[in-house]
């Protein structure tokens, strides 16, 4: 019942100068302590689209906003918290104005898809976790949730992958690669086979172009408490390498 009640965000609403300087912000903390580059720059979207991506670490939407192109506008959803004024990270999205509201127990699932579909019709790209939590390995993948493609179907605009690789283990100017896929155009109407086909290619994408990096080594202790800062592991700490949620996805993907 507290989830029902608890306060949401107002619908995203551009402004100029906070997310300016969040960006800003993001480039030279984020892109001064990390070496990240982006690839596959001409897939990004000029107009509405979902931009899917893998998550490893607590500083991955910081690594996205260090990152993409100023335009077109962004949203994404925030934490799994339903009280959007508890937390730094809750307040931080509150503050910039890009957040999505949405309440975690899915107790307002066809708001949020009227919230989802103005945002896109408005030519913004919304940025979603597809995985809901983080994992492990740089080329593992937790099962992903039908939102992105749900979202997607509904909308009529393309899925595009991100593929994160480099912050399972942070340190000082460690190499960070951000990969773009090629955009999934949706088929069809939001149906259960259309979502599930559509969830299974966007899995696929992901897979393949997170195939080629190496999971880094464990950096000093400093880093290591950097890394571990604002993270949330669902099975109550770090897992080993291939033990966590994700292991089952990378194994079948692997066979496949």
């Amino acid at each position: 019942m507290s989830s029902v009640s608890a306060p949401l965000l107002p619908a995203p609403r551009y402004r100029r100068f906070r997310v300016a300087l969040l960006r800003w912000a993001c480039r030279i903390v984020i892109g001064g302590l990390l070496r990240i580059r982006l690839e596959g720059r001409e897939r990004l979207a000029a107009g509405p689209a979902i931009y899917c991506f893998n998550h490893l670490n607590w500083v991955d939407p910081l690594v996205l906003m260090a990152v993409l192109p100023v335009k077109p506008h962004y949203a994404m959803f925030g934490p799994k918290e339903a009280d959007m004024q508890h937390g730094g990270r809750n307040r931080l999205i509150a503050w910039s104005g890009f957040g999505i509201p949405y309440r975690p127990a899915k107790t307002d699932l066809l708001e949020t898809s009227r919230r989802v579909t103005r945002v896109l019709d408005d030519g913004w790209v919304i940025l979603i976790a597809g995985e809901g939590r983080i994992h492990r390995g740089e080329r593992e993948l937790a099962p992903l949730a039908d939102g992105p493609a749900y979202f997607a179907l509904r909308a009529g605009v393309p899925v595009i992958p991100l593929a994160i690789n480099g912050t399972s283990w942070l340190a000082f100017r460690r190499g960070v690669r951000v990969r773009v896929g090629e955009p999934i155009s949706p088929n069809g109407r939001p149906t259960r086979e259309g979502v599930d086909a559509l969830t299974a290619q966007t899995a696929a994408a992901l897979r393949a172009l997170t195939a080629d990096f190496a999971d880094p080594p464990q950096p000093g202790r400093v880093w290591r408490h950097l890394t571990e800062l604002f993270n949330d592991w669902p099975e109550g700490g770090r897992p080993e390498l291939g033990a966590g949620d994700a292991a089952p996805d990378r194994a079948g993907g692997a066979a496949g």
